[in-house]
């Protein structure tokens, strides 16, 4: 007993066990000043990827307000104060008939978006609710986008000129609705893709056909998609050159065609061809900044399930 006593008397007692840290909670307006500095910073980056995107535009600005001495002097040069007479060259005073440049441009792109329309949306329908041609045929039209436009001009241009199209606003209508429609197609599908069919399935029990389907509920659920199309449509359609310089002459020529005349042996006329440039981008601008929501809503669809 004495023994059992002593040792359990001289055993050591165990050290208590150590008490975790905890961290310390930073201050919430500390933390809100991090954060605020790293909405800065990305705001900041941002900002510099904007305007290296956007300094040929902005160059292109500059020039165009700039009197001839001061382009010819300095690229950043304001010393003769700035000037209107590039515009108005442009516009009136120039020879050739600027405005009518960009009603044609107005008409080859707003016509394009029309008859792709007409042509894609019936037919993404069909691909996707009908299974017309199944995935083979989506994948058939998309490829066609692969190939270089170029691989078209020379057969566009003896096929037109054949059939007394050529220098005509219809020709580049058929020719930029041909580059467009795998993209439209391709968008719409994706969009068709999201609509749930329970919803055509209840219209198909309550005696409705497929057109009725299709344009009483499938379009209007369709229409960020369709404004995306056209989007898309009209700013590629506004800006192509090789099938303009290749099918138009002197009747249907455009202004991406119309700014190259400012282009000469004697020189080029930075400050003509800049105000081209600027008048030519405002109107695609300005439509694209107003229905940019839609454009990425109808991007979008069809990305996730």
């Amino acid at each position: 007993m004495t023994a059992t006593a002593t040792a359990t008397a001289t055993a050591p007692v165990p050290a208590p066990a150590p008490v975790p840290k905890t961290k310390s909670r930073s201050h919430p307006r500390a933390r809100l000043r991090r954060q605020r500095w790293k909405g800065l910073w990305r705001t900041a980056v941002v900002v510099v990827i904007g305007l290296l995107v956007n300094l040929p535009f902005l160059n292109a600005i500059c020039t165009a307000f700039r009197q001839d001495g001061d382009i010819a002097t300095s690229p950043f040069s304001f010393a003769n104060g700035l000037t209107l007479s590039h515009f108005a060259t442009v516009l009136s005073g120039s020879g050739y008939d600027f405005p009518r440049f960009l009603l044609n441009s107005a008409a080859i792109a707003f016509g394009t978006v029309v008859l792709v329309m007409l042509i894609a949306i019936p037919v993404s329908y069909s691909i996707v609710r009908l299974n017309f041609g199944g995935r083979w045929l989506l994948q058939s039209v998309t490829a066609l986008r692969l190939i270089p436009a170029m691989f078209f001009a020379i057969p566009f241009f003896l096929m037109f000129s054949n059939a007394g199209l050529y220098d005509t606003v219809p020709a580049l209508i058929l020719a930029n609705t041909f580059l467009n429609l795998p993209l439209a197609i391709l968008i719409i599908c994706g969009s068709i893709n999201e609509v749930p069919i329970e919803i055509e399935e209840a219209a198909t029990i309550d005696g409705a056909g497929v057109y009725r389907s299709l344009f009483s509920i499938v379009l209007p659920l369709l229409a960020p998609g369709l404004v995306a199309v056209a989007i898309l449509v009209f700013l590629f359609s506004w800006s192509d050159y090789l099938f303009a310089v290749i099918l138009s002459g002197s009747e249907s020529t455009p202004v991406t065609v119309g700014a190259a005349f400012f282009v000469t042996s004697a020189g080029i006329a930075w400050g003509n061809v800049s105000a081209v440039v600027v008048v030519s981008v405002v109107i695609p601008l300005v439509f694209a900044i107003f229905a940019q929501k839609y454009l990425v809503r109808g991007l979008s669809a069809g990305a996730l399930k």
